[in-house]
């Protein structure tokens, strides 16, 4: 199955991640129900959705209404529709597809889902709410819809928190709580693609025979001089050795020294050239980091479900569930670290929410 698409990598706009906007036609082959031999459909859908995935929308959109022609109330053709209408930029279209399925297959999780996407997108939280208990009420053991409602409840809390403060400017914990969130949920800018790392070419120095000192003039004038010393192969540079083992415990004792509030023992997990999540000074984000350690009395940090990818330029990805607890504050999110290996110790040189 693709990825779903992160929503929070679609709409720039939002301060917090709303997730997983389902973009699976192969999911939707097998959930959605369709009339007519399912074999012929499938392709057809299959190649449109293969035209979406490379981003030619328009093409896309062209292939999905002439396979509407003839089956105008195919779920997954509307389904199918409706995401390709997302990509280009056209929300409200969007949101009457999904809205209609919604009302004839209600059953069905994903376009509520997909509808509480897009509420978040345009602002209408109570909306997204509404249709992400729905997907829920469908679908139990829909994990998906559960993460974006914890992410819906934490925009809204924010704003409530917002709202508080600006009738309290003098209430400390209350600014705190609000600082927790938005620290939690902001969004570094990604990495830029590196160029793949070109393999070392650097020659191992070989044995040169020493120049031959002039022969004495007893010895024989015409004597055979010895061979020059045969050069040494080069050697093949050893392979790093991609110890998941040690990237794991390094994210977990920095998790154990921002739940133990140790703050210095904390910043030692990231490395000198770490980038800030807004591009300020690494003293600032020290400075907002500090405080945001040291106040709670109690903090709680775990990580859940680690995947460790090793890149090909020396990084380390690690993306995973991190749970966090201060107090009444209880958030859940994905978080991502992109981790540099320096002296034998694995160091934060980004840090991002979502994946």
């Amino acid at each position: 199955m693709t990825k779903p698409l992160k929503f929070s990598e679609k709409y720039s706009t939002m301060t917090l991640p709303i997730t997983r906007l389902i973009t699976l036609v192969a999911a939707l082959l097998i959930a959605f129900p369709s009339a007519g031999p399912a074999v012929a459909q499938s392709d057809e859908l299959q190649e449109t959705s293969q035209l979406l995935k490379q981003g030619q929308f328009d093409r896309a959109l062209e292939r999905v209404d002439a396979y509407l022609k003839t089956r105008p109330k195919d779920a997954r053709g509307r389904f199918l529709r409706g995401l390709i209408l997302v990509e280009q930029n056209k929300p409200n279209d969007a949101i009457k597809i999904f809205t209609e399925l919604t009302q004839e297959f209600p059953e069905l999780p994903e376009p509520y889902n997909n509808l509480a996407v897009l509420y978040a997108s345009q602002g209408q939280y109570d909306k997204a709410r509404s249709a992400l208990e729905m997907a829920i009420r469908t679908h139990p053991s829909y994990a998906t819809a559960h993460e974006n409602l914890g992410d819906i409840y934490a925009k809204m809390a924010s704003q409530a928190y917002d709202k508080a403060l600006q009738l309290d400017k003098a209430n400390a914990p209350l600014q705190t709580k609000l600082n927790l969130i938005k620290d939690l949920f902001s969004d570094s800018p990604r990495p830029p693609k590196v160029a793949a790392i070109k393999p070392d070419t650097t020659k191992v120095a070989v044995a040169t025979p020493s120049p031959k000192q002039p022969e004495p003039a007893s010895k024989p004038v015409g004597k055979t001089a010895e061979p020059a010393a045969k050069p040494v192969p080069a050697q093949e540079p050893a392979k790093p050795v991609r110890n998941t083992d040690e990237v794991l415990k390094a994210v977990n004792q920095w998790a154990r020294a921002w739940s133990e509030n140790d703050v210095t023992g904390y910043f030692q997990h990231y490395a000198a050239d770490f980038k800030t999540p807004k591009g300020e000074t690494r003293a600032d984000w020290e400075s907002q980091r500090k405080a945001r350690i040291a106040k709670p009395r109690k903090i709680q940090v775990k990580v859940e479900s680690p995947k460790v990818v090793f890149n090909d330029n020396g990084r380390v990805t690690v993306t995973f569930r991190q749970h966090y607890e201060s107090g009444p504050l209880k958030v859940a999110s994905t978080k991502t670290l992109v981790m540099v290996k320096a002296a034998d110790k694995w160091l934060i040189q980004q840090e991002r929410a979502g994946g």
